[in-house]
């Protein structure tokens, strides 16, 4: 709810809460109008329900009287917190330790007085309720405990959900724990279907498969882009990647980690028994919605074991169109028409996760019509997409990115990317490939656009073929974006230093900048998502004169934005003004303007 209403003085009743109580109570209290109040109760008195009286009453959907909005669950597990003077949670479950909770109380003991605790410390326990007025269950559970109880108020789905994944969790570590964590398999299939065991597994292996399942599902719930396994001395720790953001997840035996990672090593087509050396593999399972998703697979050996990340590549992320990358429209133009030249070398820079397989692959989804071929190759390859001819580099077989370009110019192609260019050898290639009249695109490791042509050359590329094959570079980061729903209006002076920043470009416009608050949609950080910065550089003669005549990063970067470069911090800049952003993420993410 946006504001809490007022809450009258009223005696404390005692019981299961009651649909129409609360009805009576929201209209006593104004939340709703009187007139509001008898077709709701009209129409939940035409029938019976088992269900919750939260629940019933957000599918009645209520409107607020203050703003005609509709009354959902949270705003009434709200309402009824503030009514029963507790306070409210929204059950995070990246906050809760599994393991403490379950040691608490049976799960059968949970569900039956519909309770779940959620956070064990050493003088209490926090147990969230939907029934404020029920508190007869707490003195047998402080005398278990050893603690005080402390109850807040939260959505009663939620903790019929949380009841049942939490101490279903807690059973299978245990189980796997007490099994020693052996797993063995012959084979498998290349789509993991979650929940569907193997046969081929022994019985005491069943939690190992479920906590594996349940870390997956868990991972998509969470919107995770990187689930990292970490062994350390003492057990081992799951975080996951939410957002640019590591955060911890669970805490459990080192045996049932080391369990887990040669289960999914399995599943990925790795050597189990091989521990002393990295090795990749790849996974393919389904998302909650029935979405297939790929998942990369890497291991490491550490001090203290194998330690395994898994990069997630769900297909409602990996494409996406040009407006959700977060191009601006002055970008969205230049690129679209870079990208439709009938040949030439399009390069993608930028550090480790910031965005360029995404934006590759995005792009090329788009251009990759029946009428043209488009052939990749990659190391790894990041997503498997049927509009693509895609090829695995090998370097054990002496298969590596300017042999996969040199095989794929015989193979009739319209459009190439390769992974990366790392090399001279490479970049000849591509060099190549764009004279004979191929579009390509790939990637570079530099800090901007302008950076790219000299790294060419310092490879070894003479200035004279950059100039005949390199049509645009695109320099690109991400940063979170502001939460929408909790995000607050800055102070004046975040818009003086967008000002100062933006001037020089003469773009005018009425900023208004945010700052992140944080709230229960976005975990309290006040950031919910990410989005590109993008610094856009096309190839113009006057640059190209440059290149030959000077190509010092100064003079290339001053020509650049005299073509309409627009610098990673100005675009930062314009996305803070646009109230997406903060100061903070853009000063972080990108290198300072010159």
């Amino acid at each position: 709810m946006s504001a809490q209403p007022k809450i009258s003085a009223r005696t404390v009743p005692r019981g299961p809460l009651h649909w129409r109580q609360l009805v009576e109570w929201l209209s006593e209290d104004g939340v709703i109008s009187p007139e509001e109040a008898r077709r709701t109760i009209a129409r939940c008195a035409q029938a019976e329900s088992a269900q919750h009286p939260l629940v019933r009453l957000a599918a009645v959907a209520m409107t607020r009287a203050s703003d005609g909005k509709p009354l959902d669950i949270e705003a009434l597990t709200q309402y009824l917190a503030a009514r029963a003077g507790m306070d409210y949670l929204r059950i995070d479950p990246l906050k809760v330790d599994v393991a403490k909770v379950a040691d608490t109380m049976s799960a059968a003991y949970a569900e039956r007085h519909r309770v779940l605790p959620v956070q064990v410390t050493a003088s209490e326990v926090v147990v969230a309720t939907a029934e404020p007025f029920v508190g007869d269950w707490m003195d047998e559970v402080e005398r278990q405990a050893k603690r005080s109880v402390r109850r807040v108020v939260s959505n009663p789905q939620d903790i019929h959900r949380y009841t049942a994944e939490f101490f279903a969790l807690a059973k299978s570590v245990r189980a796997a724990q007490k099994s020693g964590g052996n797993s063995s398999a012959a084979s498998f299939e290349q789509l993991v279907e979650l929940g569907r065991s193997n046969k081929q597994l022994d019985a005491n292996d069943q939690g190992v498969v479920q906590v594996v399942d349940w870390l997956w599902q868990y991972a998509f719930d969470q919107r995770a882009s990187d689930i990292h396994l970490e062994p350390r001395r003492e057990q081992g720790v799951i975080r996951f990647r939410i957002d640019g953001v590591l955060h911890p997840v669970y805490q459990m035996p080192i045996t049932v980690l080391t369990a887990m990672t040669a289960r999914i090593k399995l599943l990925g087509r790795m050597d189990v028994v091989e521990k002393r050396r990295p090795q990749d593999g790849r996974i393919k399972t389904r998302n909650p919605r029935g979405d297939e998703v790929e998942m990369r697979l890497s291991t490491l050996p550490t001090a203290f074991g194998e330690k395994m990340v898994m990069r997630i590549f769900d297909p409602d992320t990996a494409v996406k169109d040009l407006d959700a990358l977060g191009f601006s429209p002055h970008d969205a133009q230049r690129w679209e028409a870079l990208v439709k030249r009938p040949y030439g070398i399009v390069l993608v820079t930028g550090p480790t996760g910031s965005g360029k397989t995404t934006t590759l692959y995005s792009t090329l989804k788009r251009i990759a019509t029946e009428e043209v071929n488009v052939s990749t190759v990659e190391d790894p390859i990041e997503m498997i997409e049927p509009a693509f001819n895609q090829t695995q580099v090998q370097v054990q077989l002496d298969f590596g990115f300017a042999e996969g370009l040199r095989a794929l110019m015989r193979q009739d192609p319209d459009i190439i990317m390769v992974g990366e260019i790392r090399d001279l050898a490479t970049a000849e290639m591509a060099v190549q490939a764009a004279l004979t009249g191929h579009l390509v695109f790939s990637t570079l490791h530099t800090n901007d656009a302008p950076s790219a042509i000299t790294r060419l050359m310092e490879l070894g590329v003479p200035a004279y073929l950059i100039n005949a094959t390199v049509i645009g570079v695109l320099a690109q980061r991400l940063v979170r974006t502001l939460c929408r729903q909790c995000k607050e209006p800055d102070a004046e002076t975040a818009r003086a230093a967008l000002d100062e920043v933006v001037k020089p470009w003469k773009i005018s416009g009425t900023w208004q900048p945010y700052r992140p608050v944080g709230c229960v949609d976005c975990r309290m950080t006040g950031f919910l998502g990410r989005m590109g910065l993008y610094e856009l550089l096309t190839i113009s003669e006057p640059f190209k004169e440059q290149v030959t005549r000077e190509p010092a990063m100064a003079p290339l970067r001053r020509q650049a934005m005299t073509d309409g470069m627009r610098p990673l911090r100005l675009a930062g800049a314009l996305r803070v003004a646009e109230g997406h952003t903060t100061v903070e993420e853009v000063l972080s993410a990108t290198p300072p303007l010159d």
